[in-house]
């Protein structure tokens, strides 16, 4: 009985998807009628076990198998995510329902996360800023690092390793819990060399670059995190606070900075494991604490976070048009602070489920270093929100939601450092302005959920926006890791979104199909611009606005064609297309192609779980660019995947083994950080892990 209140007290507290084991006590969740009709939007759960069998390098490599998720590449060891082609500030990335909070303005600039603390995912296609507010406009990607443990000991060792650029890595993990009181902690060490790409010359502004082994000179890092939870967790009651850091070191690769190797007395190729100039280093400090309360009516939730996000990026210190050549290697650093808050409150009445909530947000960004790109800033937003899920029967469910929003930005003054001549004198140039700008938006979203025999059927419509940050405002100065000259604009507009989301699913023992297709609009979708004039040697991109057009749908098929077999199909789809401005009638920058991912794989079970798969990747060609992109063609790429528990007693071995691009194929990726300068993605590539549960 002891054990059985215990299990109850912690399905409470956990998700409802959730399988919780304790001693002969076993509470499953949803089958998969259930979980489609949990939400009128297209929703993925991610398993502990899929980030384990799919393990590929970074967390969005990772994940990079769900249909409409995309990693876009920085170097070998990092990246960033996009869903339906839309990332940066239109995504917003939670950890245990606090939105992550770094720099993520830059195409350099990855997630600062522990993908090994990561316990399971959810991924909200569409929308969802009924939930986040401002930068949700696009999807969200929530993650959770909160698992209660239910032993009084447990604890995990994982060695990992990559082949293309020799990554090695190790992460352990151990947690507890006593009556009541529970703790965690995670360690993750990794280091890598410079990757590898199936070329021995790539071409930069009609300059052929000379690559030695083919590797990317200065492309090596290394990631070092921690983190520490204590909680308590009672029958219907839990409080838990994480503390956790995260510290990553990469070099950029040399002779995309301004050309440094023909400049430079540094040895870039003297090994292929150090970290020359240029370079940049981030450490991220979070402070999250998680409460809820809960009895079978009501349910009470408050979040509370600190965040700091201290980043650098360090150059030779070299003259650039009229600024002398600096002292120090310090080309930019930013020190950003953020303070969330949030509660949440369920109520059941009869057939109505009741959510409201309250939530507000603060930043504090300073700016240092000899080069500019966005000023300091402070930043405050609030919210509310209050939403019905009205259940009419078990197959058919109504929701609705309304949200406002306020915010409000203001950015600091910039001057240049040096003196540039303007019209026969010698002035100060103000780069940025003082400014204060006032945001407000009301969103809503309404949907429904259908059940008939097989069939699951749902549609999402709503209204989203997101408040124009900082950079899009105030930015001034030459990205030289982008190779372009970006200019800000103060007068932009909040951006707004209005969405149709449908999902079709179907299935039976052996089959399941889905298709979700989406309409997206923009009134004043904010993006950056090529234009044809130069400042400062490098092209200007200026910040502008148009009525943007988007829609496509993904679709998968998964087949138990036998016993053990199961055979797959998932394809994406994307068209884009700007309804207004200069640039009326071409698509938008970096516009993701059509995708097909098919395969086969075999299950078996012999002394524990395992299976073994093949696939292939098929991407079309990318001819919708916005100039001065270039096209991209298609591509494919034949993938391995295998895994394999151990038991050992009472432990558990995971064996897990992840092979990419095995035919060696030399291709573009059209979103790629370096498409821009004619390099292509990693060669073939091995990823082993071998993991002890105990």
């Amino acid at each position: 009985m002891i054990n059985l209140l215990l299990a109850v007290a912690l399905y409470a507290s956990a998700p409802a998807d959730t399988t919780i084991t304790l001693g002969t006590v076993t509470v499953t969740g949803q089958h998969r009628r259930n979980y489609q009709m949990r939400s009128s939007q297209t929703e993925v759960q991610i398993s502990r076990e899929f980030l384990q069998q799919n393990f590929a390098g970074s967390l969005m490599q990772t994940l990079e198998g769900i249909p409409g998720v995309k990693a876009m590449a920085i170097g070998s060891g990092q990246s960033k995510p996009t869903i339906r082609g839309l990332g940066f500030n239109r995504l917003a990335v939670a950890e245990d329902g606090i939105k992550h909070e770094g720099q993520q303005w830059g195409d350099d600039h990855g997630l600062e996360i522990d993908q090994f603390a990561i316990d399971r995912a959810e991924v909200i296609k569409g929308p969802g800023a009924l939930l986040y507010g401002s930068d949700a406009i696009g999807g969200v990607l929530s993650l959770y690092t909160n698992h209660v443990p239910t032993e009084k000991f447990s604890g995990s060792v994982q060695l990992f390793g990559r082949s293309n650029n020799e990554q090695l890595g190790l992460s352990a993990k151990i947690g507890g819990r006593l009556g009541g009181w529970f703790y965690r902690a995670n360690a993750t060490l990794i280091d890598y060399a410079d990757y590898k790409v199936p070329t021995d010359s790539i071409q930069y502004y009609s300059y052929w670059i000379k690559l030695k082994d083919q590797r990317l000179r200065n492309t090596a890092g290394c990631e070092r995190d921690g983190s520490v939870m204590l909680g308590y967790a009672g029958y219907n009651f839990h409080t838990d606070v994480r503390v956790s850091d995260s510290y990553a070191k990469s070099g950029f690769f040399a002779n995309a900075h301004g050309l440094e190797v023909r400049l430079s007395d540094i040895d870039y190729d003297y090994s292929r494991r150090d970290i020359d100039l240029p370079y940049q280093w981030v450490n991220h400090l979070k402070v999250l604490s998680h409460t809820t309360w809960r009895n079978d009516m009501t349910s009470f939730e408050l979040n509370l976070a600190y965040q700091n996000n201290l980043r650098e990026e360090r150059s030779e210190p070299v003259s650039h048009g009229y600024m002398p050549q600096p002292d120090n290697s310090l080309e930019r650093r930013f020190d950003k602070s953020t303070y969330t808050a949030g509660m949440q409150l369920r109520r059941t009445l009869g057939n109505h489920e009741l959510r409201g909530g309250l939530s507000g947000e603060y930043q504090h960004n300073r700016r240092g270093g000899w080069g500019f790109i966005i000023p300091d800033f402070e930043t405050l937003s609030l919210g509310g929100f209050v939403m019905d899920r009205y259940t009419i029967s078990e197959n058919l469910i109504l929701n609705a939601g309304l949200r406002y929003d306020y915010a409000m930005t203001h950015i600091h003054s910039y001057q240049d450092w040096y003196k540039t001549p303007v019209d026969g004198d010698s002035v100060y140039i103000e780069r940025s302005s003082d400014m204060r700008r006032h945001f407000s938006s009301l969103t809503w979203s309404a949907g429904v959920n259908y059940s008939t025999g097989l069939w699951v059927m749902k549609v999402n419509v709503g209204k989203s926006f997101r408040v124009p940050i900082p950079k899009e405002l105030g930015a001034n100065g030459i990205n030289y890791h982008i190779f372009r000259y970006e200019r800000g604009n103060p007068d932009l507009a909040p951006e707004e979104s209005y969405q149709v989301d449908a999902s079709i699913n179907w299935g039976n023992d052996d089959w399941e199909v889905q298709v979700d297709p989406y309409l997206n609009y923009f009134p004043n979708y904010i993006y950056l611009n090529p234009t044809s004039q130069y400042v400062e040697g490098l092209q200007l991109y200026n910040y502008t606005q148009a009525k943007v057009l988007r829609y496509g749908l993904e679709a998968q098929v998964k087949w138990q064609f036998a016993e053990h077999w199961q055979a797959h199909a998932e394809g994406e789809y994307l068209y884009a297309r700007q309804e207004s401005g200069e640039k009326k009638g071409y698509t938008l920058p970096f516009s993701t192609p059509w995708s097909i991912d098919t395969g086969v794989k075999y299950n078996f079970e012999n002394k524990g779980k395992g299976f073994v798969g093949l696939s292939a990747h098929i991407v079309g060609a990318q001819n919708e660019i916005v100039p001065p992109e270039k096209p991209t063609d298609g591509y494919w790429t034949l993938n391995l995947s295998a895994g394999k528990d151990f038991l050992l007693g009472g432990t558990t071995l995971h064996v897990a083994l992840h092979a990419d691009n095995l035919l060696d194929h030399r291709y573009y990726d059209h979103t790629s950080y370096y498409r821009l300068i004619d390099v292509p993605e990693p060669g073939r590539n091995f990823s082993l892990m071998v993991g002890l549960e105990f």
